[in-house]
């Protein structure tokens, strides 16, 4: 039950904090899930993300679904899925009244503006911390000493990161033709990795 209590909280709050769509709220549930209460390592939480980005629906509570199945099966999926919605739809029928009312005053229109730098800062954050992972693992989150260790990087996470970046920028493919195909590309990379260099 306290588990339980705890996803529903962990994650309200990150449905009330996490301005600007799904991936701006990925530091906030890494905060939650991985270094206050412990209920995914680093690893797992870059598994969730990969996960919860390939399933349908929005990632944020694609992710609160699978933490709390994890933590406390179905009820704790219900209530971390409940937590990480109920910010969101109450919000958004307090907004509707005040933007109908409000939505020409110049306050409200600096607000929204306000708000734009500190989404894209959350995205970047989340970018930063997932591209460290992915070509240092859970030793290369110090973003410096990552730098200053080029040997320890892995050079086939390098490889696919550049591809898939390339191809989305030249020709806007699917993003799921582009992660299936890095998902097949990259098992095929760390097999051979694995057998031919140990």
């Amino acid at each position: 039950m306290t588990a339980v209590f705890f996803l529903f909280l962990s994650f309200f709050q990150i449905g009330l904090l996490s301005f600007g769509g799904g991936m701006a709220a990925m530091p906030l549930i890494q905060t939650q899930t991985v270094d206050l209460h412990g209920w995914l390592s680093l690893t797992e939480f870059a598994d969730l993300v990969t996960i919860a980005e390939m399933t349908p629906g929005p990632i944020a509570v694609n992710a609160a679904t699978f933490v709390g199945l994890r933590v406390a099966g179905i009820p704790g999926a219900l209530m971390a899925t409940l937590g990480c919605v109920l910010p969101s739809f109450l919000i958004v029928l307090m907004l509707i009244k005040v933007y109908e009312k409000y939505r020409e005053a110049s306050l409200f229109s600096g607000i929204l503006l306000g708000l734009r730098p500190a989404v894209v800062g959350l995205i970047a954050c989340a970018g930063v911390r997932m591209l460290t992972l992915a070509l240092w693992g859970e030793g290369g989150q110090n973003l410096l000493a990552g730098f200053s260790s080029f040997s320890a990087m892995d050079w086939v996470a390098l490889v696919l990161i550049a591809a898939g970046f390339f191809v989305l920028r030249r020709w806007k493919p699917s993003p799921i033709l582009v992660m299936t195909a890095c998902g097949v590309l990259g098992g095929g990379a760390y097999l051979l990795k694995d057998r031919f260099l140990g």
